[in-house]
């Protein structure tokens, strides 16, 4: 018996622990339950409906539950497992559906936790839930989980924020490892194109199945990591141009291609076309091609027969690889305008393919910021874009024009910027939010007092600080030559 005057007997420290963790594994399942319940309301009926109503009651009521015993709650997602508030929950098969949709729909706004304090309101969980929702739908970027926390705060939330996920050493050599086969990608696609266009300027046979290999990377690689491919076009190597040109033009037509909602066989079409629309080039001897200064009369006729040279030179290869029609008609098409002016000249009305518009495009934008052996200094990239969209007489299809500026954004990545803080910086990765397209990821590679940096510091120029104000902002492009800054450095 327990003497009656003795004081109640105190738990032991691994008896506290093991309660509390019994109650955040009983009540972190049932809050998790209840999200997940939420958000499948939420997606298939409309916010007035009644089940949508008792789902949001219900995730109140458990989170209510947890905040008044911990006073604050934390979600946490590592690898495969989902943690509340340090302890693990236990996956069971009458739990997989919720946990594993949680998974996904966190991984897909890239939310790394979830933090909520008490305060948090039912008005509170219907905005997060209805945030969860359409960014899951979204297509994947690094900035999501910046921009949810964004509209959070936009939508008077003040306790509920997101983190991205903590970076740990397995990530770090997971996006190591992404780099580096993005430039073996690069690499092997610049010496492909190299190869092939020597055969052809030798008389050789050419190897198609090369190509068709190389381009199919490609597309695997903006598939699976497109900001990798992407960045490595900051790679413009003047003795290399004709070859670097042709891959870049690749990576960006297959990007805008995705970006338009082309099909992966569509993709690989496309980046053959690409890869091949300068192929006519061959043919323009080496003196015309690589001449300093401007043309005469008779050198620019022939530098305008590249483009059914190029024709000629693919119906060739056709026995040896099946270069399909479209590249073909690229080759044709890709210095017309949307009006048919440019080269060479339409002898009948004609509506220029969509793979044309797109390579156009691409071509435009890498040829005007690279420099060449006639071009002393490239016109900075913001200023490409710029000309691209508002000038009519370049004829580019303003469909296109928009939908590659939606996709590398208004500061193309690899543009040099000085910020109000005295910082300079190169671009990153765009924005995919398109009101913030002025504001993308940039990577601060000068400090305020001219100290280079390397690797440099990563920024998110549309995340505010806790007044809600910008800590940075674009104030002009800039040379980063001025600065003694290689920016191809930055994306190796």
């Amino acid at each position: 018996m327990t003497d009656a005057g003795a004081p109640p007997q105190r738990l032991s420290m691994m008896e506290t622990v093991q309660t509390t963790d019994g109650f955040l594994r009983h009540a972190g399942r049932d809050f998790l339950v209840m999200l997940y319940t939420a958000l499948r309301s939420l997606k298939l009926y409309p916010l007035e409906n009644a089940q949508v109503q008792k789902a949001l009651d219900d995730l109140a009521a458990s989170t209510k539950q947890l905040l008044d015993v911990e006073r604050e709650l934390e979600i946490r997602l590592q690898g495969e497992f989902i943690f509340v508030n340090s302890t693990r929950l236990r996956l069971d098969l009458d739990n997989y559906a919720s946990f594993s949709h949680i998974l996904g729909v966190f991984r897909q706004c890239g939310i790394g936790a979830v933090r909520m304090d008490e305060g948090v309101d039912r008005r509170q969980l219907q905005i997060f839930v209805s945030l969860l929702l359409s960014y899951a739908s979204r297509e994947v970027n690094p900035n999501k989980v910046f921009e949810v926390g964004q509209k959070l705060v936009d939508g008077g939330v003040s306790f509920i924020s997101v983190e991205p996920p903590l970076e740990t050493d397995e990530d770090m050599e997971d996006a190591e490892r992404q780099k580096e086969a993005a430039k073996r990608t690069y690499a092997r696609s610049v010496a492909v194109t190299k190869e092939v266009i020597n055969s052809i300027r030798m008389g050789r046979t050419a190897n198609v199945k090369k190509v068709k290999r190389a381009v199919q990377a490609i597309v695997d690689q903006v598939l699976n990591n497109e900001s990798s491919l992407m960045g490595l076009t900051t790679l413009r190597d003047y003795d290399e141009y004709t070859f670097t040109h042709s891959v870049n033009v690749c990576i960006f037509s297959v990007a805008l291609g995705r970006k338009l909602g082309l099909t992966k066989l569509q993709l690989y079409d496309v980046g053959i076309a690409a890869l091949f629309h300068d192929v006519g080039k061959s043919r323009v001897p080496l003196e015309v091609l690589n001449k300093e200064g401007g043309l005469s009369d008779e050198e620019w006729r022939i530098m305008q027969a590249h483009p059914w040279l190029g024709v000629l030179t693919l119906f060739g290869l056709r026995g040896y690889g099946e270069i399909p029609y479209r590249g073909m008609i690229v080759a044709y098409e890709h210095h017309m305008k949307t009006d048919l002016t440019g080269y060479p000249k339409s002898v009948r009305a004609r509506e220029l393919s969509i793979f044309s518009k797109v390579i156009a495009v691409a071509d435009g934008f890498d040829a005007a910021t690279s420099r060449r052996v006639y071009q002393t200094v490239p016109i900075q990239p913001d200023q490409v874009l710029k000309e691209m969209w508002e000038n009519p007489r370049r004829g580019y299809d303003p469909v296109v024009v928009k939908a590659f500026i939606n996709l590398i954004g208004i500061y193309p990545v690899g543009t040099c910027v000085i910020l109000d803080t005295y910082e300079v910086g190169v671009v990153h990765a765009a924005n995919s939010d398109v009101s913030q397209v002025h504001r993308p990821m940039v990577r601060v590679v000068a400090s305020s007092d001219g100290g280079v940096l390397h690797p440099g510091i990563l920024v998110d120029l549309a995340q505010r600080d806790e007044n809600g104000n910008y800590p940075r902002t674009i104030v002009k492009v800039t040379d980063p030559l001025k600065y003694g800054i290689q920016v191809s450095d930055y994306f190796v």
